[in-house]
């Protein structure tokens, strides 16, 4: 096998990065010829060590500052971008899927029976403006949402005394209609979002929710409460950018164009912890659903809750919440997997077994279908492991 120098131009001070970083080497692992050339640095901060003039057959890199396009211009070999600054025009870029990332953030948040939605943003980076433009496209009424959104100030430094403005902000959030679930462009968003509601003494979950991006495990068990957060396919997108960079190498032409990487879900914690659904009787089926989350309940245990036919709850729930009880089931029964796959190394037969499920099989199967991932496949991709080969 052909011997490849690839140098890895990515922080790694982030989870998300860190995360690449994994995707990358796992690829790196199955290609015995790889060798990979990564050095310690932050977010924008410039690798001085290429000044060492080394020899590389390929790149993937965070293109961040103009610097550093200028840097990898020099280097002249092919390359993958795995930001969304594009400061490089001509190579493929491997980034998030901000729409996805969007509809699973707002999703989340009519979960908890919110209907008020809000948007707390930082211009400096493409993303949080594509995640803003989606949300305004996804909930319409501009006249409405325009009011809804703040956006930290616009700049030229990535850096941001973001606490010099928490009386606007604290200004934007005392305008907002209660309860209101607002979405963070990101967790270092978020974070700073719930300093400021703490600050300020807003209830948080009761008033405000708050859900950020990157599931920084260490950034959102710190905040305070805890930070609910969309889970980013970041091992995916190191693993697809590793695939796109050996193909290159090999001599295929790959025009410029986004290649986007889902999303694998929600982490839910205390920021989201919350259930607000006007009707009682509908709230009274949410919470009994919840409660016997780890048992194989159905419709019909439901109803023994609640005095009403299966009709008429059917029908308050689709007003209350946009779905069926049974629809509410099988996403809290999802849920209640994801949070076992993630917290506990427990097998998939043990998580049958908790969950009442006779037959790993089927909870393999319903899982898939719910998914798109086996469980094995959803724990390994959340927490960086297992090669996956990627399709044309």
């Amino acid at each position: 096998m052909e011997e490849r120098n690839v140098a890895i131009i990515v922080e790694t001070s982030n989870s998300y990065a860190r995360g690449i970083l994994r995707g990358i080497h796992d690829y790196a692992r199955s290609r015995h010829g790889w060798t990979l050339y990564l050095t310690e640095h932050g977010r924008h901060e410039i690798d001085q060590s290429f000044a060492g003039n080394w020899k590389f057959d390929g790149a993937i890199a965070r293109i961040e500052t103009d610097r550093m396009a200028k840097i990898i211009t020099t280097m002249n070999v092919p390359t993958v971008d795995v930001s969304a600054a594009r400061l490089m025009s001509g190579i493929p870029w491997v980034e998030t899927d901000d729409e996805a990332i969007t509809r699973l953030a707002l999703g989340h948040l009519r979960d908890c029976g919110l209907q008020n939605f809000a948007f707390f943003g930082d211009p400096f980076y493409n993303w949080s403006i594509w995640r803003q433009q989606n949300f305004e496209r996804i909930l319409g009424r501009p006249d409405i949402i325009r009011s809804r959104i703040f956006n930290l100030p616009t700049r030229k430094e990535p850096r941001v005394r973001w606490w010099t403005q928490r009386e606007e902000i604290r200004s934007w959030l005392e305008s907002l209609p209660k309860p209101v679930g607002i979405f963070a462009c990101y967790d270092g968003c978020g974070q700073q979002l719930l300093e400021i509601c703490r600050y300020y003494n807003f209830k948080v979950p009761a008033d405000i929710a708050v859900i950020g991006v990157d599931n920084d495990e260490l950034l959102c068990e710190l905040a305070t409460p805890s930070l609910s957060s969309v889970i980013p396919n970041a091992f995916r997108t190191g693993v697809y950018a590793a695939e796109i960079l050996d193909r290159m190498m090999s001599g295929e032409k790959l025009s410029e164009r986004k290649h986007s990487i889902e999303p694998l879900g929600v982490r839910k914690r205390v920021s989201t912890d919350v259930l607000t659904v006007a009707d009682p009787q509908v709230a009274k089926a949410v919470a009994f659903i919840r409660q016997h989350a780890h048992a194989n309940i159905g419709v019909e245990d439901v109803l023994h809750e609640v005095p009403l036919s299966r009709r008429v709850l059917e029908a308050r729930f689709r007003k209350a919440l946009n779905r069926t009880p049974h629809q509410e089931i099988l996403r809290v029964r999802t849920n209640a997997v994801r949070e076992l796959l993630l917290e506990t190394e427990m097998s998939l037969s043990e998580i049958s077994e908790a969950l009442g499920i006779e037959h790993p099989e089927y909870l393999s199967v319903f899982f898939k279908k719910e998914t798109g991932l086996t469980p094995r496949e959803y724990r390994d991709q959340v927490r960086g492991r297992s090669f996956l080969k990627i399709a044309d």
